[in-house]
């Protein structure tokens, strides 16, 4: 097999292996460009993050993927093809979970199944079949038959998720899924969701909670004014920051950790901050800034009460690339 041969066939397994292509997507609500020119792919398998303040273009971006606006230009393709509006065949690959809830609730979880499962056109044995099957996934098996009304919020969002999976679709697209649920239904839904990328499903997945992002996401792009500012890995979005950690050191009194000051100071191991018996570390090298910290205040015969290492946060860099300003 010559080069070119390969090449293109490395080419091809690529392609197969991405579920969704965004590619140049503008978007105008008259003098307004709520989304400009974002692209970005999200591979089979795993999970794609979208951050990024209030108007950012966020939700926009997600109509555009699931079909229910159609791009100014650009394009979405949806594993190789591309999706036209909202009657194209090809939406039937795409669950979405709203952010609104979008269930009925003075009928029960199966009527509400049954339901959404008509949509589709699925007969009535795939649909017993599917019922079954998405009861078990969200954990909601032994409440069925109970009216929707007589749900807590959680149990609620976990409908909401069992409903987009009714037509078991290949791609899970979530906006802000866990919004107004008590921390127990928000770990509950996590661990579905989880389970369904660990089976082979794509998610996109979009939050206001960071710690979620960094729990959930492969991938991750923070969007702002319309336009992917900054992506990639946790760990490479981590890697803009100034220091990815600091070292915190509390002492027995302000004294000491004045003296500590000095110490770390003369070190030259990053920079130092001192708050009354606290010194923090922003190391310059981040490999060594722990044995060279705790050396330095040894060999000074200054002894720490507490050391503590925090590492940076996707938060800082969702800060760092969107600004600190309230957004309403």
């Amino acid at each position: 097999m010559d080069l070119h041969s390969i090449e293109t066939l490395a080419q091809a397994v690529s392609y197969r292996s991405v579920m969704v292509v965004v590619q140049s997507l503008v978007k105008s609500f008259g003098e307004l460009k709520a989304v400009n020119g974002v692209n970005f792919e999200v591979r089979k398998g795993t999970c794609f993050g979208l951050l990024g303040p209030n108007g950012a273009g966020k939700s926009t971006t997600i109509s555009m993927i699931v079909g229910t606006l159609v791009p100014d230009s650009g394009q979405v393709t949806i594993d190789g093809k591309s999706i036209a509006g909202e009657t194209d065949p090809l939406r039937r690959k795409i669950g979405f979970v709203p952010q609104e809830l979008a269930l009925f609730e003075d009928i029960n979880f199966v009527q509400n199944l049954s339901f959404f499962a008509s949509l589709y056109g699925m007969t009535k044995s795939e649909t017993e079949a599917r019922t079954k099957a998405v009861l078990t996934i969200v954990g909601l098996s032994d409440r069925a038959t109970e009216p929707v009304k007589n749900f807590s919020g959680g149990m609620k969002r976990r409908l909401n998720i069992a409903i987009a999976l009714i037509h078991s679709p290949e791609l899970l697209v979530l906006d802000e899924p866990t919004v107004g649920v008590d921390p127990q239904s928000r770990n509950s839904i996590f661990d579905v969701l989880e389970q369904l990328k660990a089976d082979g499903m794509t998610l996109i997945y979009t939050s206001h909670y960071m710690e979620e992002v960094e729990r959930m996401c492969d991938h991750i792009a923070i969007i702002d004014h319309g336009k992917v500012m900054m992506m990639g890995t946790l760990d490479e979005l981590l890697r803009t920051l100034p220091c990815r950690f600091q070292l915190r050191f509390s002492f027995a009194d302000q004294e000491i950790a004045s003296e500590a000051e000095a110490v770390l100071g003369r070190g030259k191991i990053g920079t130092i901050f001192r708050t009354e018996s606290t010194v923090e570390v922003l190391p310059d090298h981040n490999a060594k800034a722990i044995v060279d910290s705790v050396n330095e205040l040894q060999s000074a015969g200054l002894v720490f009460d507490d050391m503590r290492v925090e590492r940076g946060t996707l938060e800082e860099v969702f800060l760092k690339s969107t600004g600190k300003s309230l957004r309403d």
